[in-house]
């Protein structure tokens, strides 16, 4: 393995060096109190005041309304699967989701515990797209439109925020929160898992807005009950506080460099040195995701269509000999996969898209 590595991993992924620097430097004495954030209580001063300086970067890098709650909880995406049915579906008791792909195929599955879910879009299918509106079957009466705005494993990611017709808009943001411009004031929940662009395994973002606060079901536990955990300003138990430590510290990072408009920037050049790459082979790399539905966090693709099995082997291979590690797809589609989050350099892009040309130049016929 080269002394260097550039990891395009889908998750838990890349952080910016900076942070890693930050993190060695405060590990063992925090703000200057002598021991560690990893010991210190959670109703201290020293943490409440980390807890609202976090907050506010979240404000202020997305805009975020006053009239939103921002919650640091447990549970990763897959605990909001459960949190939002139990916290939202009981004005209606139905939702819509639109499966896109396999995160929000789980989500769906699992609010069918509390509730009718109506699937948007005709079920199955490959993934490679994001049919039009006007193909939509949405239901005026549900509690709440579910989509995740970018699926890791089959690459997909929405260019538009959906036109619910007054539906309150759910958004699983996990894999791409902080790489554009987003309205927050077209959601009603927006949650993120940080482990993909925002920080390590561990907390999840949750942004809420307050009129849909109050109305979970009697069943919902305490620690999945939003209006709970907004009361007790995320401090209902003891949080993941070395977690939430690490994600302010990305996004402080993030809004030294440019906040999410540098963050954008660089995702549109970083996704277009290995899109081209694939488009201007002449058919020896293959995306299988419509163009106006590719991600610019996560790349999959073949070598060839339907993929040269071995041939991809030997392209991983390959690119871990020189240091590109974690680009093996998803177990459920195969082939090659490069996550390209925030901390993932336009440089580390450049070195892929370089073995990207010299693998075609070598084993093209």
């Amino acid at each position: 393995m080269p002394s260097k590595v550039h990891n395009f991993g889908a998750g838990p992924a890349k952080l910016p060096e900076e942070v890693y620097e930050v993190i060695q430097k405060e590990l063992t004495n925090f703000e200057g109190t002598q021991i560690s954030l990893l010991e210190t209580s959670h109703r201290s001063q020293t943490y409440m005041k980390l807890n609202t300086e976090i907050q506010n970067v979240v404000k202020r890098l997305l805009n975020v309304p006053d009239n939103y709650k921002i919650l640091f909880l447990s549970g990763g995406g897959t605990g909001e699967f459960a949190a939002v049915p139990l916290n939202l579906i009981s004005r209606t008791g139905s939702a819509d989701y639109v499966v896109t792909g396999d995160w929000s195929a789980k989500a769906a599955k699992e609010a069918k515990k509390y509730g009718k879910v109506n699937l948007v879009l005709p079920p199955g299918g490959s993934h490679t797209g994001i049919p039009d509106q006007s193909q939509w079957n949405l239901d005026p009466n549900a509690s709440y439109v579910y989509i995740c705005t970018n699926e890791t494993i089959h690459g997909v990611e929405f260019d538009f925020v959906p036109d619910t017709k007054g539906v309150p808009l759910v958004a699983d943001m996990s894999s791409n929160i902080m790489s554009k411009k987003i309205d927050v004031s077209k959601f009603g929940v927006i949650y993120a898992g940080a482990q993909k662009n925002i920080g390590t395994a561990g907390v999840t973002l949750v942004i809420i807005r307050e009129d849909l606060l109050g109305h979970a079901l009697p069943i919902c536990p305490s620690i999945l009950d939003w209006a709970a955990n907004a009361k007790a300003d995320s401090i209902l138990n003891t949080p993941p506080m070395f977690a939430i430590y690490i994600m302010g510290r990305v996004l402080q990072w993030v809004e030294r460099n440019g906040g999410v408009e540098g963050m954008a920037k660089n995702a549109s050049k970083k996704a277009s040195l290995v899109y081209d790459i694939i488009e201007n082979s002449k058919g020896f790399y293959y995306a299988p995701v419509a163009k106006d539905a590719r991600s610019k966090m996560n790349v999959p693709f073949r070598i060839g269509n339907p993929g040269n099995d071995a041939l991809e082997k030997e392209f991983l291979k390959g690119a871990e000999s020189l240091g590109l590690i974690q680009l093996k797809g998803h177990r459920n589609v195969g082939g090659i996969r490069a996550s390209i989050y925030n901390a993932v350099t336009v440089e580390e892009v450049e070195t892929l898209a370089k073995y990207m040309k010299e693998f075609q130049a070598k084993y093209s016929k």
